[in-house]
């Protein structure tokens, strides 16, 4: 083999590259690139905007939470301030407390010292009210025991409740003056007899009490029946003309020298009186068959005796009538309760009263200082 055949021959393709252009396609690779560097370059921007926005909003937030964080501890200073001034406080309330109990502890201790100085003091007043009667209270005992003693045998002897109902006020006026506790319960003893003889009087008793004293009163003035005919009046009879004839010779007088019809006109009218009078007796003493007795006879005297066409007969009957739906109460009230009640207590105090024995009291030398 020669060189000719040992060196290669040149191939067709593989001409010089100065001789020959690059190709066109090989350009648009260096396009995209451009692009590329300058996406990912703005990329990157956005990227370093980005983090510098995030680390200046971290900034701020950390700002404001340090702000925030300053304002907190502030306030918490603030606050412990606060706090021990609180504990001061309490610390000085606690003394004022533990003060105030000490003192409220004095307090009731002294309270009570006092209050048993006044049990002593009220027991010691006790006994001597019980042991001793002032002279003044013994008076007006005295006093309330002759009241009740009079009221009960008014009461008894007459019947009458009005009297006894007054004397038992009076009994009861003296009482509430007397000073002695121990009377209390006999106060309400006597206020019950009193209402007692209160309520035994008949509704309208005074009155007509009143009634009864106007008719009395009007009785003189009532016309009469004509007792004595006028002679124009009389008939013409046998009878009539003898009575004629003998009346100008025969005169009939009484001792006194009235008339025999001005006599009988004030009999008449006294025994009417005299009705009336037993009528308010027996209200008073509340007998009602005596009263109601009396108010017959007294209407039937009006009307036997006095004139019944006259208005003021008839208006005295009609008052009768109605006086005598007025009919006292027989019911008997028990009286003395209160009289037994304030002897036996007045003979409690002075059992009481009664000095000690000689025996029981130490003798003194007769040397003795006082």
């Amino acid at each position: 083999m020669n060189e000719q055949d040992t060196k290669p021959s040149p191939s067709p393709v593989a001409a010089p590259r100065a001789d020959r252009p690059l190709p066109v396609r090989d350009a648009a690779p260096r396009g995209g690139s451009i692009a590329l560097a300058l996406l990912l370059a703005l990329l990157a921007l956005l990227a370093v905007g980005y983090v510098g926005w995030r680390q200046w909003q971290q900034r701020v937030g950390i700002n404001a939470t340090v702000a925030n964080s300053k304002n907190l501890l502030d306030r918490v200073d603030a606050l412990e301030k606060r706090l021990d001034g609180l504990k001061g406080g309490s610390a000085s309330l606690i003394q004022r407390l533990d003060a105030s109990d000490q003192l409220d502890r004095g307090l009731q201790a002294a309270q009570q010292a006092q209050g048993d100085r006044l049990r002593q003091l009220e027991e010691a007043v006790g006994k001597l009210s019980e042991n001793t009667l002032s002279a003044h209270d013994t008076a007006l005992l005295d006093e309330t025991e002759s009241l009740l003693r009079m009221a009960k045998e008014r009461y008894d002897l007459f019947h009458d409740a009005q009297g006894a109902a007054a004397a038992y006020a009076l009994a009861a006026q003296t009482l509430a003056a007397v000073n002695d506790g121990a009377f209390a319960d006999l106060r309400q003893n006597v206020e019950a007899e009193h209402l007692a003889l209160l309520a035994s009087q008949p509704a309208g008793q005074d009155e007509a009490l009143g009634k009864l004293t106007s008719l009395r009163d009007a009785v003189p003035a009532l016309p009469l029946k004509p007792l004595d005919a006028p002679a124009g009046a009389s008939s013409s009879g046998a009878w009539s003309r003898i009575t004629r004839a003998l009346a100008s010779v025969v005169s009939v007088q009484r001792d006194n020298g009235a008339p025999l019809a001005v006599a009988d006109a004030r009999f008449a009218r006294e025994l009417v009186a005299l009705d009336l009078a037993q009528a308010q007796a027996a209200l008073l003493a509340h007998d009602p068959k005596a009263y109601v007795g009396a108010l017959q006879r007294a209407d039937a005297g009006l009307a036997g005796q006095f004139d019944g066409n006259a208005d003021a007969v008839q208006q005295a009957r009609a008052s009768l009538k109605q006086l005598a739906f007025v009919v006292p109460n027989d019911a008997p009230v028990q009286l003395g309760a209160a009289l037994s009640e304030l002897r036996n207590l007045r003979a409690v105090h002075a059992l009481s009263n009664s000095p000690a024995p000689a025996a029981s009291v130490p003798a003194q030398p007769k040397g003795a200082a006082r």
